[in-house]
């Protein structure tokens, strides 16, 4: 099976029993087990990367249960199929708090299935964590944001670019998948770049819907806005999109060395299913990579794999931001509930503040008063093996900022 037949998989409701593994024996307990959601597309255009994230997710509540548990009970997971329908988030949202009675979910990777979440969590009293990057410009109760604000991947990227290590950009193409996480991106960056005295005629902005694949116009647009002076691509493209689109800039010749593309929503989970090509010398940044050299990640790295094998998950051999950003959430709730000696939603979010956990990216990270994380920050280049090498690190942990300085804050915030 081919990792594109893989991705079409369709989840359903898992017990505990099925999260342990060779690797990790769940132990037994006569205390009540805990649900919690797994809400990620298994099918549709956003599975490409969110597959990974509930297969993580489950290995992450066997390894807990392995150790005992979440003080002495059981993690059970309870997985369902969104399908990349942003709508279907919130029914199935609702459908694992109301009807499956979880404790918390974890789940989510655009941004629009994250706010079609959003009433439903306000309405009852429901916890997700988010692992993904994303826009900022919210604060919700209701949500731990444990990836990237622009602050941690997009702000830091686009000054290394504008930087004589990173090429020195003077003309920015912007290129994203057209929703909300782009466009507010994208906004913020304008906003940054009119800050450094960049001009809009020097600022291209570009969409395409999901699940597009004819990027032939655009490559052709990119080489000749890049002929008024050196440009970079800054690629908010999500999904199964990026495979066309970094195989149409091998198409036309475009080099990493020519114009330097960074991607936000490209990692090692997505590359494996790729052509390596056209992708070796470009940039992404995250605040982790497979390829860190440290204990914990080494200790990580070895868990998927091991995890990988006794699953038979042979399209999924690496690790990624996200899946770090899955793994430290599940601990973080584990830890939280501990405190809290409750899983009431009101008392683990009080819980959560505070909480620190030693992760994979080498750093102890912290949950914020905003719920989101303390993180690092890393821009690396992909490498002819598929992973990345580090070309540039924040000096230490970047705090997730909710509101961007660089564009106007809502009336309702």
């Amino acid at each position: 099976m081919d990792r594109r037949t893989a991705l079409k998989t369709v989840g359903t409701t898992v017990a505990a029993a099925a999260a342990s593994s060779l690797s990790f024996p769940a132990i037994a307990s006569k205390k009540a087990p805990i649900k919690v959601g797994i809400l990620h597309s298994l099918s549709g255009t956003m599975a490409i990367s969110e597959t990974a994230l509930k297969d993580v997710d489950l290995m992450t509540i066997a390894e807990i249960n392995a150790k005992g548990g979440v003080d002495g009970h059981m993690i059970e997971p309870v997985v369902v199929d969104p399908a990349s329908n942003w709508p279907l988030f919130a029914e199935k949202a609702r459908q694992l708090i109301s009807q499956d009675k979880v404790a918390a979910i974890f789940g989510c990777w655009t941004s629009v299935s994250r706010k079609s979440v959003l009433p439903v969590l306000d309405e009852l009293n429901g916890l997700l964590f988010y692992p993904v990057q994303f826009e900022g410009q919210e604060e919700n109760p209701h949500v731990v944001y444990t990836g990237a604000a622009p602050n941690q991947q997009a702000i830091p990227a686009t000054e290394y670019l504008m930087s004589k290590d990173g090429g020195g950009a003077k003309r920015f193409f912007l290129l994203g998948t057209d929703y909300v996480y782009p466009r507010t991106t994208n906004a913020i960056l304008r906003g940054f770049l009119h800050s450094k005295g960049v001009k809009d005629a020097d600022i291209a902005e570009v969409y395409t819907p999901f699940g597009f694949s004819n990027y032939q116009n655009i490559v052709a647009d990119i080489k000749k806005f890049a002929s008024a002076g050196p440009t970079c691509v800054i690629s908010t493209v999500n999904g199964d999109s990026n495979v066309p689109f970094y195989k149409e800039l091998g198409n036309q010749g475009i080099k990493a060395t020519d114009i330097p593309v960074v991607g936000f929503s490209i990692a090692e989970q997505e590359i494996a299913g790729m052509d390596l090509k056209p992708l070796v010398g470009q940039l992404t940044a995250w605040n982790y990579f497979e390829s860190l050299k440290n204990p914990t990640n080494a200790k990580f790295v070895k868990s998927w794999q091991s995890w990988v094998k006794a699953k038979g998950l042979k399209d999924y051999p690496v690790t990624d931001d996200p899946m770090e950003a899955s793994y430290i959430g599940l601990h973080m709730w584990k830890q939280a509930v501990e405190k809290a000696k409750s899983t009431k939603t009101d008392a683990v979010r009080k819980a959560l503040i505070g909480q620190k956990f030693a992760a994979p990216d080498g750093y102890t990270v912290e949950v914020l008063k905003n719920q989101y994380l303390s993180k690092p920050v890393f821009i690396g280049q992909i490498r002819e093996d598929g992973q990345f090498d580090v070309v540039w690190k924040s000096k230490g942990l970047v705090p997730g900022e909710s509101w961007s300085p660089y564009i106007p804050k809502p009336k309702n915030a």
